[in-house]
């Protein structure tokens, strides 16, 4: 199984050091997230102080951004990385959209079919230096001049990978993405009765192979070297799943399970403005569904039983202190660990 981990992003000079340390402790890959920072410049910053490990965010939201001026961001990272970006994108829900982006929303399933296929078009157009045509519903693009078009890269085209929960943008993932990252909120259950049907629906409608389509997660990791301290990474998994579960996107992920009331109670906590107490409404039973728990011994077969046969990549953040030699052995054991993604097919 890949084994990806995050990078700091509020501080810069922090990223060249923690690349290093993850790139020699044998992560497969490193991810950044779009919250409070940006995604794509410590992805930059890595590329210029590793060699091996893939760089990608995970993910940016997509829609605020044109096609080309994303294209042209991760372009250069590729470029300058030697082929090493994979560009994660996300939708993000409606009220972010329209309130904290302030842009119109429409479908979002469509929509990110023709995003991806617009970064592709563009893609090509610098690489084979031909004519930029691509029309679609939500996008035309017909203007590359020589000026506004960086040099071939003689590499492979990014590979892209989508954030899906839905059936319908699992589908797309599936049609036109080269991989997919679960969300955090994602039971063993909802992997293999909901997301893998859809998404081998996607592949077959594009002729996709899934030995070429990475699936990321979903879930947590919470670990740690003993029991207190997998009892407080347990803490911040809780915390994250109640405010997951408030918004009501992903009622039919807790449904699956039988936690129609909790969502309801979550929601109703989220519109009362009662964040701090979400926590308390979610059981232990409730962490476990969603995350492989387990201290450093226990490890490798927490993540082969919460994800092994369905997932080909998690991510893992060891807690501060972790010593960089064990890392790697802990690294190393859930890298053995099987999976069907063979690598990226993105040749031009």
């Amino acid at each position: 199984m890949r084994v990806f981990t995050i990078l700091p992003q509020r501080h810069w000079r922090d990223v060249g050091p923690a690349a290093r340390a993850a790139e020699e402790a044998g992560f497969d890959a490193l991810m950044t997230v779009e919250l409070g920072h940006d995604a794509l410049f410590p992805l930059a910053a890595a590329a210029l102080e590793t060699q091996r490990v893939e760089l990608t965010p995970s993910v940016v939201v997509a829609f605020p951004r044109s096609p080309t001026a994303l294209a042209q961001q991760a372009w250069d990272i590729h470029a300058n990385s030697g082929g090493r970006f994979v560009l994660g994108l996300g939708s993000q829900v409606k009220g972010h959209n329209e309130r904290r982006f302030g842009i119109p929303w429409t479908a979002p399933a469509p929509r990110m079919r023709d995003y991806v296929r617009a970064l592709r078009a563009v893609w090509t157009a610098w690489e084979t230096r031909g004519r930029l045509n691509f029309e679609s519903e939500h996008y035309k693009l017909t203007l590359m001049t020589p000026d506004f078009s960086p040099e071939p890269t003689g590499l492979p085209m990014p590979a892209v990978t989508i954030a899906a929960v839905g059936e319908a943008m699992l589908r797309v993932a599936g049609q036109v993405g080269d991989g997919v990252r679960l969300h955090p909120l994602c039971s063993r259950a909802y992997l293999e009765q909901v997301c893998l049907p859809q998404m081998t629906e996607g592949m077959r409608r594009s002729g996709r192979s899934r030995l070429n389509f990475d699936i990321h997660g979903g879930g947590f990791v919470c670990t740690g070297p003993d029991e207190a301290t997998v009892a407080a990474e347990m803490e911040k998994a809780r915390r994250r799943i109640g405010f997951y579960g408030s918004t009501r996107t992903y009622l039919p992920i807790l449904a699956l399970h039988g936690l129609e009331d909790l969502s309801a109670r979550l929601h109703r906590m989220s519109v009362a403005g009662q964040w701090d107490k979400m926590a308390d409404e979610v059981s232990d039973d409730a962490v476990r569904i969603f995350a492989a728990c387990g201290t450093y011994a226990e490890l490798p077969k927490a993540i082969e039983t919460r994800f092994g046969g369905l997932a080909d990549s998690v991510d893992i953040h060891f807690p501060t202190g972790t010593p960089a030699g064990l890392a790697k052995e802990l690294v190393a054991d859930i890298r053995r660990i099987p999976h069907s993604f063979a690598g990226f097919n993105t040749n031009w």
